[in-house]
C-alpha cells in the first residue's frame, strides 16, 4: 500500500514547469546555441590569425616594456592624482543630481506618467553614449584638460547611477510610504522619512560602485585628451618609452585595486 500511495502521489504532484514553457526555454536555448556556434564559424578565420599573429610579436613587446623605471614614479603621481580626483568630483556630481532624476523615474513612486516617460527616456538616451564619445565631444568642445574629462564622467554616471537607484525605489516597500501620506505627510516628508531610510544603504552602495568604475574610465578618457594619467601614458607610448609606459601601467594597476579593495570593505559594511 505504501509503495502505491507514493506511485499515486507522484502521479499527482505537478510538473515545475508546464509543457508550454518547457518548449520555449528549449527553444531559446537552442537559438542562442545556434548563434554563438554561427559566430564561432564566422569569426573562425579571423581570431586564428590574429592569435598567431599577437603570439609572434607577444614577446618582443614584452622585452621593450620590461623592466618598468622606477624613476619616472614621483613624476607620474601628479597626474595619477589628478585622475582620483577626477572620479571624485565625478561621482560627487553625478550622486548629487541623480537623486531627483531615479525619483522621477521610478513608476511607484511618479504617477505623473508624461513626466516618468520623459525622464526615463532622458536616462536612456544618456546611456546609449559611450563615455569615450562623451570625452571625445567635450575635449572638442573645452579643449584638452581635465575639465571635459570631468563633464564625460558626470554624464556617464549619471546614467548608469539614475538607472539602478530608480529600479531601487521601485523594489522599496510602499506601505510606510503610504501610511505617511494617509496621516496628512506632503511629499518631502514621505520621501525623506519613508523611501530614503529604505534606499541609503543601496545607494551609498550604488555610488562607491560607480566610483571604482569612474577610476577606470577615467584612464580610458586620457587617451583622447581628458587628461589625467591616461593622457601621459598615451604620450609615453607615442615617444616608444615603453619602460615608462609600463611603469604607469603598474601603478594604475596598484592604485585601482586598492581602491577596489576599500570600497568592497565600505559596501560590506553598509549592507
Amino acid at each position: 500500500m505504501t509503495n502505491e500511495n507514493n506511485s499515486l502521489a507522484e502521479k499527482k504532484t505537478p510538473s515545475i514547469y508546464p509543457a508550454k514553457i518547457k518548449m520555449q526555454i528549449t527553444v531559446i536555448f537552442f537559438v542562442i546555441l545556434g548563434i554563438y556556434l554561427f559566430s564561432m564559424y564566422w569569426t573562425q578565420k579571423e581570431m586564428v590569425g590574429g592569435f598567431a599573429g599577437a603570439l609572434g610579436n607577444m614577446f618582443t613587446v614584452i622585452e621593450k616594456f620590461f623592466p618598468p623605471n622606477l624613476n619616472v614614479v614621483p613624476a607620474i603621481w601628479g597626474p595619477m592624482v589628478e585622475t582620483i580626483q577626477m572620479a571624485i568630483i565625478a561621482t560627487t556630481v553625478a550622486s548629487i543630481l541623480t537623486i531627483p532624476l531615479a525619483v522621477l523615474a521610478a513608476r511607484n513612486v511618479t504617477t505623473f506618467k508624461p513626466l516618468y516617460y520623459t525622464t526615463r527616456t532622458f536616462l536612456n538616451i544618456l546611456r546609449t553614449i559611450p563615455d569615450l564619445v562623451l570625452a571625445v565631444i567635450f575635449v572638442g568642445l573645452f579643449g584638452i584638460g581635465l575639465f571635459p574629462g570631468i563633464l564625460a564622467l558626470i554624464v556617464f554616471s549619471l546614467g548608469i547611477l539614475a538607472k539602478l537607484i530608480s529600479e531601487t525605489i521601485e523594489s522599496v516597500d510602499m506601505n510606510p510610504l503610504e501610511a505617511m501620506r494617509a496621516s496628512g505627510g506632503n511629499v518631502y516628508q514621505v520621501i525623506w522619512y519613508g523611501l530614503v531610510p529604505q534606499v541609503l544603504p543601496q545607494f551609498t552602495s550604488l555610488v562607491l560602485y560607480v566610483f571604482e568604475i569612474n577610476i577606470r574610465a577615467s584612464v580610458v578618457l586620457g587617451y583622447v585628451g581628458a587628461g589625467g594619467i591616461g593622457l601621459i601614458l598615451n604620450q609615453q607610448l607615442g615617444f616608444y618609452n615603453y619602460p615608462n609606459a609600463m611603469m604607469i601601467i603598474v601603478l594604475i594597476f596598484i592604485v585601482v585595486i586598492v581602491i577596489e579593495y576599500i570600497s568592497n570593505k565600505l559596501r560590506e559594511a553598509l549592507i
